[in-house]
């Protein structure tokens, strides 16, 4: 019996029962160390003899370089850019992701399709709609969700590499400034979130501590989902 499973239909001509790695997905807004995390995630794998992938968004052959470049101006409908994105994400995930599982890697996704639906619905994009777009996704085997107050995150991304235009929201027209417009539209992102915590199943970790702490709390939840030897019985 497949492991695996797709959100709806999935894409066509996959057996299931082919694909023998691990999907593991980082979630979260931006600084809050999701890169980092993958990163030290794939040495510590590699480490430990595990054959790894990584697959991040706007990375794919087919779309990834259309939409960095789409992006750099700031005339992208809500739907387009929902569609864009959607069409990176299919392409990794048919020639990336699958082929990676079938040959039994873990396949590590730094923001999967959750930050892509969450950031559609609070563009006025209909959640249902959106929705339907990712039934062609599979279902990961761990979704950490690396959570971090509004409070918290802005002073990351001041001390980081500051406001971006997209990350801000700005073509939403939240706020006077670039500041105002970021902390209300990460604010509706993070209720996003939250809101799928449930609903999808999301493994919440604390990301506002120490990286050695949040690291060690991420290995032994992925340790979990390693191990695949049966449960021992007491006599």
């Amino acid at each position: 019996m497949a492991r695996f499973s797709f959100f709806g239909e999935g894409l066509p001509g996959i057996d299931l029962g082919e694909l023998k790695g691990k999907l593991i997905v980082l979630e979260g807004m931006d600084g809050v160390g999701r890169s980092t995390h993958i990163e030290l995630l794939k040495q510590w794998l590699e480490t430990n003899g595990r054959a790894v992938l990584v697959s991040s968004m706007t990375r794919s052959t087919l779309a990834g370089k259309r939409l960095r470049q789409a992006k750099e101006g700031h005339t992208l409908g809500s739907i387009t850019m929902s569609l864009f994105y959607a069409t990176d994400f299919a392409d990794r995930l048919e020639n990336e992701m699958i082929p990676a599982l079938k040959a039994g890697f873990v396949v590590l996704v730094d923001r999967y399709v959750y930050t892509l639906m969450a950031r559609a619905i609070v563009r006025g994009v209909d959640s249902e709609w959106v929705q339907d777009v990712y039934r062609l996704a599979l279902k990961p085997d761990g979704i950490f969700y690396l959570r971090v107050g509004i409070d918290e995150l802005i002073t990351r991304v001041l001390q980081g590499r500051g406001f971006d235009y997209w990350e801000s929201g700005m073509d939403l027209h939240l706020g006077e400034d670039m500041y105002d417009s970021f902390v209300e539209y990460q604010s509706r992102l993070l209720a996003q979130f939250d809101r799928m915590v449930e609903s999808y199943g999301f493994d919440v970790i604390d990301a506002s501590r120490s990286i050695e702490d949040v690291f060690g709390d991420l290995k032994e939840r992925v340790l979990r989902i390693l191990d695949q030897r049966a449960p021992q019985t007491t006599s």
